[in-house]
């Protein structure tokens, strides 16, 4: 049965976009305040100055739920730290663009988003919560933003979004555990790699592979960000009998997967691909629904991540 889970991974997800389109998720405005580097006015020189002045991360302030359909709710919100601590018409979408790119042979010159000076890539990019306040409230022209998702029904509603600016923006699909697919970008071409809520949803003995090619798109100085689900999470403690697969790694009734991380799990699949700790930090918080008089304690890791200035890996 995990082997069907592993096989058909993109029927499940597929499924999950059909199903909810984006009605799920909300936009993740608070992105902004945890995560400065996607904010306006930054340059690749920001990136440069945190790295090498700044290695301290400050506690991340209240913000609405993350995960799950939207919900009233009141939080309390701790959180425990271990490290150093922007409308345009859309003109039609180009048929197969996306099956098109894995034979594309990348050029340093020629490639989405080449004349860009900030490019931003997001993966597991789902149906564009993240993407779109990006593009919504960075203005800079120079900036560029690539996202992709496992599945193709999440990027067919990105790229349909009116929102959706193919100048500013590329969205395809891609398998985060393809070994033999590459990116439409060149090596050391990316200034920020968004992970959040989606290295999870992978199988564990693929993520290091996974994070040292994502690692080799950043530029010296280029940042990875991660949000993801924490060890002992109420969604954890939720599981039934039988939905584990494996260590911490558990199955949901719609096929998709999860795994619950530790900081220290993290810690060692960033460092390995060549990267240094800027933050690791716990956010634990207590959500109430009043209305299905709920509890619920919910532990996620945030991760700031950044390659050397001078990089000795490949």
């Amino acid at each position: 049965m995990p082997v069907d889970y592993e096989i058909n991974a993109h029927k499940y997800w597929n499924n999950f976009y059909k199903i909810h389109e984006n009605g799920f998720f909300k936009d993740r405005h608070w992105l902004f305040t945890e995560f400065p580097e996607l904010a306006p006015s930054q340059n690749q020189n920001h990136l440069k100055d945190w790295f090498l002045e700044n290695k301290r991360s400050e506690v991340p302030e209240c913000r609405n739920n993350e995960d799950g359909p939207s919900l009233i709710m009141e939080e309390q919100h701790k959180c425990s730290s271990k490290s150093l601590e922007h409308k345009t018409e859309t003109p039609p979408v180009e048929e197969n663009v996306t099956q098109k790119i894995s034979d594309l042979e990348i050029c340093a010159d020629e490639f989405p988003g080449s004349s860009a000076t900030y490019r931003i890539l997001e993966v597991g990019c789902g149906v564009g919560n993240t993407v779109f306040p990006i593009l919504q409230t960075n203005n800079d022209p120079g900036l560029f933003v690539y996202c992709c998702d496992f599945s193709s029904t999440a990027i067919e509603l990105v790229q349909t979004n009116p929102e959706y600016d193919p100048s500013r923006c590329f969205a395809f699909v891609h398998d985060l555990c393809d070994e033999e697919k590459s990116y439409p970008v060149p090596k050391g071409s990316l200034d920020i790699i968004i992970l959040i809520f989606v290295l999870s949803a992978i199988v564990p003995d693929k993520m290091q592979k996974a994070i040292n090619r994502l690692s080799r798109l950043l530029k010296p100085g280029g940042m990875m960000l991660l949000r993801d689900y924490g060890r002992y999470d109420m969604a954890q403690l939720r599981f039934k009998k039988g939905q584990c697969l494996s260590g911490n790694f558990y199955v949901r009734g719609d096929g998709t997967r999860v795994y619950f991380f530790t900081q220290e799990e993290l810690d060692m699949l960033f460092t390995t691909a060549g990267l240094e700790k800027v933050q690791n930090l716990v956010d634990r918080r207590l959500q109430v629904n009043r209305g299905k008089q709920l509890t619920m304690y919910r532990v996620w890791i945030q991760c700031k991540y950044c390659k050397p200035l001078l990089s000795s890996t490949s």
